[in-house]
């Protein structure tokens, strides 16, 4: 095949803004991680690309802003119904863009996404406003909500859809309009949300979607003066370049960052239901979830039991092919990527840790179509110091370590023992001491014999350097409006 032809058959994405679909003149490349081969071209946008979106959206704000909650409810409801209609070619894309597996694809990503637009339509409204009297004043109190502006929303390459949507959607349903820019790794499947957006009835300019780098499109939106508030989901490194960059303009931020979450697993707990969800929380979607469990703390009197059990347990987590239905997990982002979390499996190993499963011990068969993809098998290492970066540093990928603990203070502390705060899960079946430990955990989200339950209508973010604030049904409405009091004398 010819250098011209094999160039036609990449997809090629544009950047969607005021309601049409405008090419780039640069371009980024975009990797098929189960064959480390390109296979889509993605705008590299920078400042003029970003002020066209941005101009869109002040333009479709003052409009969009004043239809009613049910008016923008109808429209998000439609986007919903389109999205659940294409469902199929929404997971296949997912699934070759990032690298998840199929099954993970149409049974977690596409339909979350679809469900972020049907829960915030119906979430806004039914909210309610303060009110309050001062009689010996005359006066009466009560509080607005109004939606702020133009909406940066950045959204990170390991959930691209269902991440991008819990953005987007509370954005609009609350009246703002957005400059969305999704992961330049992960950029299709947006691309296809917005091929929906004129037949939802979404106005143009409502929703703008600019492909490209953080360093370029990012940075320029993040310090663009018109743009009042972003949302951002991805790496504490990042977040503070956007936190620096934003200062200047005294824009609102919601941060959700990165985890190093820990499980505590007590010698009360149900291992059989305890290791089939740790194994889960540990490794589904490669690892590369920001609440997945990479600490596993287990009380000394069942350490030994529980390591051998979770160990045969995860030799039966399948790594392989996507397209595959009986593998568990697929190839993770990047061959960088892969580099990175492979470079502390290494350093794990020099500093004595013990592998047990996974990278350097299991061979991964691979179908030969899949030989070049960047794959590694579920990974668990023991033997490790508390201080290891390999126990401090978030690896986002395939890879927990277990230790063990003596007391109930001991896990709290060693629970604790990381700068980030997003998750922890809680293995007992004391509920009393599962009450008293989720309160001295410091996280954002702790699950108790669980693992990623979500209603959306509870606060969603991380402690210290996991996050600053949080998104879910009242806290999204609150970040995505101003409020005003309004005192009438009568």
């Amino acid at each position: 095949m010819s250098k011209t032809s094999e160039q036609r058959s990449f997809l090629v994405l544009e950047n969607y803004i005021g309601g049409k679909f405008v090419p780039c003149q640069k371009h980024i490349d975009s990797y098929d991680p189960s064959t480390g081969e390109v296979y889509c071209k993605v705008p590299d946008s920078g400042e003029e690309e970003v002020e066209a979106a941005v101009a869109a959206a002040k333009e479709a704000f003052p409009g969009w802003s004043e239809r009613s909650p049910e008016q923008r409810a109808q429209i998000l409801n439609k986007l919903a119904d389109l999205m659940e209609a294409h469902l199929e070619e929404f997971a296949q894309a997912e699934s070759r863009d990032q690298g998840k597996t199929i099954t993970f694809a149409r049974t977690v990503d596409i339909p979350r996404s679809v469900y972020n637009f049907r829960f915030f339509a119906s979430s806004v409204l039914h909210h309610t406003t303060d009110c309050s009297q001062m009689d010996h004043m005359g006066c009466l109190n009560y509080t607005i909500r109004c939606p702020v502006g133009v909406a940066g929303l950045i959204s990170p390459w390991n959930l691209p859809l269902y991440l991008l949507t819990w953005k987007i959607a509370p954005a609009i349903a609350t009246g703002n309009t957005v400059v969305a820019k999704p992961s330049e790794m992960t950029s299709v499947t947006a691309w296809m949300m917005c091929k929906l957006m004129q037949q939802a009835g979404v106005p143009p300019g409502v929703v703008n979607i600019v492909f490209g780098t953080g360093p370029r499109a990012g940075n320029a939106l993040v310090g663009h003066p018109d743009v009042p508030l972003v949302s951002f989901t991805g790496s504490t490194a990042t977040a503070r370049l956007i936190t620096e960059r934003s200062a200047p303009y005294c824009k609102k931020l919601s941060l959700e960052l990165g985890g190093k979450n820990p499980a505590l697993v007590f010698a009360d707990a149900d291992l059989n239901q305890c290791i089939e969800t740790t194994v889960r929380s540990s490794f589904s979607n490669q690892g590369e979830i920001c609440l997945c469990t990479s600490r596993i703390y287990v009380e000394r009197s069942i350490y030994s039991q529980f390591l051998e059990r979770f160990v045969v347990a995860v030799k039966k987590w399948k790594t392989g092919a996507p397209s595959d239905p009986s593998n568990n997990n697929g190839a993770l982002i990047s061959k960088e990527h892969l580099e990175k979390v492979r470079s502390f499996v290494a350093l794990a190993k020099s500093e004595g840790g013990i592998i047990h499963c996974g990278e350097g011990v299991d061979e991964l068969d691979l179908p030969a179509h899949n030989a070049n993809g960047y794959f590694m098998p579920a990974t668990v290492i023991s033997g490790i110091s508390d201080s290891s970066r390999v126990m401090q540093e978030e690896i986002f990928g395939p890879v927990t370590c277990i230790s063990p603990f003596d007391t109930e203070d001991e896990a709290v502390s060693k629970g604790n023992g990381v700068r980030y705060g997003l998750g922890a899960t809680v293995w007992s079946r004391d509920v009393g001491k599962v009450h008293r430990v989720a309160k001295r955990l410091q996280a954002g989200l702790v699950w108790t014999n669980c693992w990623l339950v979500r209603d959306l209508n509870l606060p969603f973010g991380g402690m210290k350097n996991s996050g600053v604030g949080r998104e879910g049904g009242k806290d999204s409405y609150h970040f995505f409006t101003e409020v005003k009091s309004v005192t009438i004398k009568h």
